[in-house]
C-alpha cells in the first residue's frame, strides 16, 4: 500500500519526501527536478510501540511501515502528456491514495510555476487534470459497456449506469471519489475501473515556520474548499521539518518544536493521517526477543492478521490469544493480565481491533 505525494512543481514535495523518509531525494528551485518516483519506506511514530518496550525490554524494536512515493510535479496540460503528464499519471495510478501538497506560503526566491501564490488555483489545476484523465479512462469504458448493455447484458447495463453517473460527475469538475456507491456490485466495479479522483486524499497546507501552529489565510481558504470532501487537512512548515531533521539530538530537535510551540514533528501526525489514509492498523507481538508492530487492513480478521507473520500461521490458524494495549499497559505485562483474567481467546472470525496485542496458536 503506497501514498503519493502529489502538486504542482517547488511546492515542497521533495523536500518534503525527504523529511519523511530520510532518503535525499534531489531538491532544487526549478521544475521537474523529480522525473524518477522516489519510493521510500517510512516508520509510522507511534507511541504504544514505545510503552511496550519499557514494559517487555526486549532485544529488538520493529515499527510499522508505510511506502511514500515522491511523484514529479504535474502543470497544466498533463492529461494530454504536458511537461511529465503521462509519466506523473501513470506513477499516480499505481498508489492507492493521495497526498496532495498546496503551498500556502509567500517567498520571492522560490519560483512558482504560475506567477503568485494562490493554493486554491494550484488545487484545482491538478484536480481538473486527474478528472481530464479519469474522463477519457470513462468514456473508452463506456464504448465497450453501450455495446453489451444494447444486447440485454445485466451486468453490462449495472456497469453502465454506473459509469454515466461517475461521467456526469466529472464533467461537473467533481472528483469520482465524490460518489456514493449503492451496493456491493458497485463497490466492486469501482475498484476495478482504478479510477485516479476515486482514491482518497489528504491535503498538506506547506506554510511558513510563523504559520505551522494555526495555519494562516491559504490554509483558511483551503479548508473552506474542501469541507465537503471527506478530507483531512494538515498543516507543515515543511522548511521547519527539513532543519529538524538535520539536527542531530533529540534534544535538540525538542527544543526547536518547543520554540515553534509544536509538540512533535508535523511530518509524524502526517505519516500517521498517510496510513489511516490507506485504511491501515496496527497490532502488535511483545516478546523479550522483540516487540513488532504489524500492519493489516482495517476490518482484517484474525486468521488474516496471522498471516502477515507466515502464511502457516494463517492456513494452521486455531486461535488467538488477544490482550488489548490499554489493558497490557495498565497491568505491566502479560502475567499480570492473565491474572487479572482480562486475554481473551479469540476465534476465526475475530475482527482485529487497532492497538491488540496477540498470540497466534496454529497447527500445519
Amino acid at each position: 500500500m503506497k501514498a503519493g505525494i502529489v502538486g504542482l512543481p517547488n511546492v515542497g514535495k521533495s523536500t518534503l519526501f525527504n523529511c519523511l523518509s530520510n532518503a535525499k531525494a534531489q531538491s532544487a528551485n526549478f521544475p521537474f527536478c523529480t522525473i524518477e518516483p522516489n519510493i521510500g519506506v517510512v516508520n509510522v511514530p507511534d507511541p504504544r510501540i514505545n510503552r511496550l518496550e519499557e514494559l517487555v525490554k526486549p532485544e529488538r524494536v520493529q515499527m510499522a511501515t508505510v511506502d511514500i512515493v515522491d511523484i514529479a510535479g504535474l502543470v497544466k496540460g498533463a492529461s494530454k502528456g504536458e511537461g511529465l503528464g503521462n509519466q506523473f499519471l501513470g506513477n499516480i495510478r499505481e498508489c492507492n491514495a493521495i497526498i496532495h501538497v498546496l503551498r500556502c506560503f509567500d517567498n520571492d526566491n522560490i519560483i512558482h510555476v504560475d506567477g503568485n501564490v494562490n493554493p486554491i488555483r494550484d488545487k484545482e489545476t491538478i484536480d481538473i487534470e486527474l478528472q481530464l484523465k479519469d474522463l477519457e479512462t470513462v468514456e473508452k469504458r463506456l464504448e465497450k459497456t453501450n455495446r453489451a448493455a444494447k444486447t440485454g447484458n445485466k451486468e453490462a447495463q449495472v456497469e453502465k449506469a454506473l459509469l454515466d453517473r461517475i461521467r456526469q460527475t466529472l464533467l461537473e469538475a467533481k472528483s469520482a471519489r465524490t460518489i456514493v456507491p449503492q451496493n456491493q456490485d458497485e463497490i466492486d466495479l469501482m475498484e476495478d475501473f482504478q479510477l485516479i479522483t476515486a482514491k482518497p486524499v489528504l491535503y498538506v497546507c506547506n506554510v511558513d515556520e510563523e504559520s505551522a501552529v494555526k495555519g494562516n489565510k491559504y490554509v483558511d481558504l483551503v479548508r473552506e474548499l474542501v469541507k465537503d470532501e471527506d478530507a483531512e487537512v494538515i498543516i507543515l512548515s515543511v522548511g521547519a521539518e527539513a532543519d529538524i531533521t538535520e539536527l542531530e539530538s533529540y534534544e535538540e530537535r525538542q527544543v526547536f518544536l518547543e520554540d515553534m510551540g509544536l509538540s512533535e514533528p508535523g511530518s509524524a501526525v502526517l505519516i500517521r493521517a498517510a496510513y489511516r489514509l490507506l485504511k491501515l492498523q496496527t497490532y502488535f507481538t511483545a516478546g523479550v526477543k522483540e516487540v513488532r508492530a504489524w500492519t493489516i487492513n482495517v476490518g482484517d480478521t484474525a486468521p488474516k492478521a496471522a498471516g502477515v507473520i507466515h502464511t502457516d500461521f494463517e492456513k494452521g490458524f486455531i486461535r488467538a490469544e488477544v490482550i488489548a494495549f490499554e489493558d497490557f499497559s495498565s497491568f505491566g505485562s502479560e502475567a499480570k493480565v492473565k491474572e487479572a483474567g482480562k486475554l481473551r481467546v479469540e476465534g476465526k472470525e475475530y475482527i482485529v481491533k487497532d492497538g491488540d496485542v496477540m498470540h497466534f496458536r496454529f497447527n500445519v
